[in-house]
């Protein structure tokens, strides 16, 4: 996703990323139709601009250009074509409009859906993918994330002389965000996506559908801290593993902006007392799944590198070396590239 879509990502979901603390203001507004006379895209923006900045939703304008340029079958305000901005809109979508923005202005701030969840999709990577409560919310970051795996498999396809063809493994799938825009981008790869959660197993499932991405997917139900669940893989030995897995520190939970509470499953962001449990669990099992020189590639908490490097120089058995780390696009370290460089 470009810049301004990942700005826009941050702006309009409210948390931004999993440890923001920021709060929402209170709101009594109940639903009430569009003033009288209103029918362009740009009057309904500047309408719903002024009764979010009225109820206290931040970047009132920014929710309000998106839910209608939605309704107009658009990503971005931005994006339309100018003559549509004037154009009188039809009566259903003028109601689309005002429900859209009802929800984001429910009475009690913690019932706030996130703007994703209201639209029921979202863009990742280029995909439009579904969006479900309580399935996990791919954010900006993440897409980062990708975007380092697609280099990593570029430069050892350019290396072998041939092209790129891996097996990869996504240990908490969520909505597929990871697997499905990898699978989109290596034409020649396969996917074994896992999650504990039946909801995420479900919208993976959906979302391949809709993307026609399901034959070079196997998406599995599956508890990754059960040992002998993994016996049972499908395919393997594995090229890569890739996981945004449940990071946040657990006494940091409770600070977590309303919205991610009151929708997202705690499960996908708890990652219990130094945010490192389901990380370890990966990093234990990982010679077990992966080929020789095979690569896991995780997203973490800017605290997690110096964590994880300890940890890792404790596990000398494991044979897995942290090879890189990068930044994410706000400078904080984010991502990590750790090997297999032994029997």
């Amino acid at each position: 996703m470009e810049l301004w879509g990942r700005m826009l990502w941050a702006l309009l979901s409210g948390p931004g990323r999993r440890g923001s603390t920021r709060g929402w203001a209170f709101s009594s507004w109940q639903p009430q139709p569009p003033l009288a006379g209103l029918s362009s895209a740009i009057e309904l923006v500047s309408h719903w601009t002024g009764v979010f900045e009225k109820r206290g939703i931040p970047e009132a304008r920014e929710s309000s250009e998106y839910i209608v340029a939605h309704v107009l079958g658009a990503k971005t305000f931005q994006s339309l074509r100018p003559a549509l901005w004037t154009q009188p809109l039809t009566s259903q979508q003028l109601q689309c409009i005002r429900e859209l923005s009802s929800r984001r202005l429910q009475s009690c701030p913690l019932c706030r859906m996130p703007v994703q969840y209201i639209l029921g999709e979202w863009d990742f990577q280029g995909l439009s993918l579904r969006m479900v409560p309580p399935v996990f919310i791919p954010r900006p970051e993440t897409e980062e994330l990708v975007e380092w795996v697609l280099e990593e498999v570029a430069q050892r396809s350019h290396a072998v002389g041939s092209p790129g063809s891996p097996l990869i493994l996504e240990v908490g799938c969520g909505s597929g965000a990871i697997s499905l825009s990898l699978l989109s981008q290596l034409p020649q790869s396969r996917v074994i996506a896992v999650d504990k959660r039946e909801a995420a197993i479900s919208l993976t499932h959906e979302n391949a559908q809709r993307l026609r991405l399901q034959d070079r997917i196997w998406i599995i139900h599956l508890d990754m801290t059960s040992e002998r669940s993994w016996t049972h893989l499908p395919w393997g030995p594995m090229d890569l593993i890739v996981s945004n897995p449940p990071y946040v520190f657990h006494q940091d939970m409770e600070q977590l902006a309303p919205e991610i509470r009151s929708y997202e499953d705690p499960a996908a962001l708890d990652g219990g007392e130094e945010g490192m449990d389901i990380i370890t669990h990966i990093l234990a099992l990982a010679p077990r799944l992966l080929k020789d020189s095979g690569s896991i590639f995780l997203e973490v908490d800017p605290r997690h590198p110096e964590l994880v490097s300890s940890w890792l120089q404790s596990r000398p058995d494991l044979y897995l070396n942290l090879v890189a780390v990068r930044r994410d696009f706000c400078g904080r370290p984010r991502f990590l590239h750790i090997r297999r460089s032994g029997p």
